[in-house]
């Protein structure tokens, strides 16, 4: 069973973990991407994620085919959060299963890095400062002034 989705309510780790488990899974690595507190040295109150979610789903299963491709007997899933999260909340569940750990571990970790850089998730972060998108530069502004972070 594969898991890749977008979801508009809690996430829960146990669902992500079994989509992974298998009779040959001798390891199993889960990510749990968690929201913090702070970002760059700016107090965070919220986070807001925006998806579209048809190309994210899409684009996730594509990474799981690469991995699965990639890393013999590796199973992986991942289910992304959008909406309001609050500090604590959960933004994120990557999780993978192979043979042995490395491949667990390698796996889970390349399937974590390559959904940040490749599916379309955006983050509106909030604090005392007002609200910013993360890695959204304006363009009209022209020299990066008006750049916040990645």
């Amino acid at each position: 069973m594969s898991l890749f989705a977008v979801w508009h309510e809690a996430l829960d780790p146990n669902v992500v973990v079994k989509a992974v488990e298998h009779a040959s899974a001798g390891g199993i690595d889960v990510f749990l991407g968690v929201v913090r507190d702070t970002n760059d040295g700016r107090a965070i109150t919220l986070l807001e994620y925006e998806a579209y979610d048809a190309m994210a789903v899409a684009e996730m299963k594509r990474i799981g085919d690469e991995l699965a491709a990639a890393i013999p007997g590796v199973r992986v899933a991942a289910v992304h959060r959008v909406g309001a999260l609050r500090v604590g909340d959960l933004a994120i569940v990557c999780a993978a299963s192979a043979p042995h750990r490395a491949e667990a571990f390698a796996a889970c970790r390349t399937l974590i890095d390559e959904i940040k850089a490749r599916v379309p998730v955006w983050k509106r972060e909030h604090g005392p400062d007002g609200a910013y998108w993360v890695g959204w530069e304006d363009a009209r502004c022209g020299d990066g002034a008006h750049s916040h972070g990645t």
